[in-house]
């Protein structure tokens, strides 16, 4: 019955969007995606669907308890950071048959050269060639290159096209490294419409947030913060208390230059938690440095960020830990979440096997 409902509230727009389940996110993913995600699902016209992206992520090695732990961890963030369940469908990719069954599919139609294309998958070739010039079919051809490839990080943005298809999606939240892959998911879904006469798949568009603030590292203002980075000082994770917080920050790179002010080219370290003070506080950048005019010293501006950071967290952090405290309610939520989700996945699965003839 609430799956029906589901469907039958469904607006003009259909969001999907998915997350690697990598446990607790840290702020560059929360003011970089989690918190657009919040703001879509409040859209009146809009019917929104989260996905851990589970099956993407076994193309690199898992070890499955620890996968086990980070989903529900990601699962209670999301959460906390604002995600409402009865706002949005929130659940694991895994979950949701269809998302398999419906990649075998687009894997039938998909020209192998539109995935070599792919830049990701060329960034990792030409790493494997290791400086030999050879051409991608030598490459392919070549097996002392592609040992250390496996087919599911050739294979996976036709998954991603299906994760988006199945269910009619007409929006995306992307930025702007995926856009190569939303686009692959609407070259997809037209050879399909054409290949069987059909006008089944809507061509996804993406939403690319406007004001969204990039969080860079801590350590490296040049790159983006990361989970994968080895210093934990390099980010701020979620659950990071506030003498960590500050910690953190006041070890953050900036420079010798006086005053605050906005460079991203040349003062980079400053920029970048001006950056994050504007995003947690919900402002203008140049409001952000208004705010910073008479400030002199390199510390006081550091504190005042962290102030700033700590007070956006402080909320998430005791929801958080609510939640990790009632796992059963976060299983729960992902169970209806899966229901929800499947019961979709599996009518437009129906769909396409009649059309195809692979039902009676």
């Amino acid at each position: 019955m609430a799956a029906k409902q589901a469907l039958a509230q469904q607006g003009r727009r259909l969001i999907l969007s998915g997350i690697q389940p990598t446990g607790i996110p840290h702020l560059g993913n929360y003011l970089g995606a989690l918190n657009n995600w919040v703001k879509l699902q409040q859209e009146p016209d809009a019917t929104t669907y989260y996905m851990f992206a589970d099956l993407h992520a076994i193309t690199m090695p898992q070890d499955p308890a620890t996968l086990r732990r980070n989903k529900l961890d990601m699962a209670a963030s999301l959460l906390a950071c604002g995600i409402d369940p009865k706002r949005s469908v929130l659940f694991e990719q895994s979950r949701v048959p269809g998302h398999a069954d419906l990649m075998w599919v687009f894997n039938c139609l998909t020209p192998v050269g539109w995935l070599g294309r792919m830049t990701q998958w060329k960034s990792k070739m030409d790493a494997s060639a290791r400086g030999n010039k050879v051409s991608h079919a030598e490459m392919l051809a070549d097996e002392s290159l592609t040992t250390g490839l496996k087919m599911g990080l050739f294979d996976y943005p036709v998954l991603q096209a299906a994760d988006i298809l199945i269910y009619k999606a007409t929006h995306v939240p992307v930025g702007e490294d995926q856009l190569q892959h939303l686009e692959l998911a609407r070259d997809i879904a037209k050879v399909f419409n054409k290949t069987f006469k059909s006008n089944t798949f809507p061509k996804p568009n993406p939403i690319i947030p406007q004001g969204t603030k990039r969080v860079m590292s801590l350590r490296v203002p040049t790159s983006k913060m990361s989970k994968s980075d080895p210093s934990d000082h390099s980010k701020i994770n979620l659950t990071d208390a506030p003498e960590l917080i500050q910690s953190k920050i006041r070890r953050a790179v900036t420079d010798s230059i006086q005053g605050v002010t906005y460079d991203v080219e040349n003062r980079p370290g400053v920029s970048n938690l001006i950056s994050i003070y504007s995003a947690v506080r919900d402002i203008e950048i140049h409001d952000a440095v208004k705010e910073f005019e008479n400030v002199k010293s390199t510390q006081a501006f550091k504190d005042q960020v962290a102030a700033a950071v700590i007070d956006r967290l402080t909320p998430i952090q005791n929801e958080l830990k609510r939640l990790q405290d009632d796992q059963g309610y976060v299983m729960q939520v992902l169970e209806e979440g899966a229901t929800k989700a499947s019961e979709v996945a599996a009518k437009n699965v129906e769909e396409v096997y009649k059309l195809m003839g692979l039902r009676l």
